[in-house]
């Protein structure tokens, strides 16, 4: 198998690091965040009583 110059590992890394960024852009901008219509959940607030 011949080898491979220098320059085309190159533009072969250049190539998959474009494509992996590219495809790390478009699955964080792909999913639409969900809007939340109830917000009438309430945190609860546990209170401790201390006796010392």
């Amino acid at each position: 198998m011949p080898q491979m110059a220098p320059l085309l590992w190159l533009n072969l890394f250049v190539m998959f690091t474009a494509t992996f960024i590219i495809f790390l852009i478009l699955n964080y901008f792909i999913k639409t965040p969900n809007k939340m219509t109830n917000i009438s959940t309430k945190l609860l607030k546990k209170e401790m009583i201390w006796k010392w």
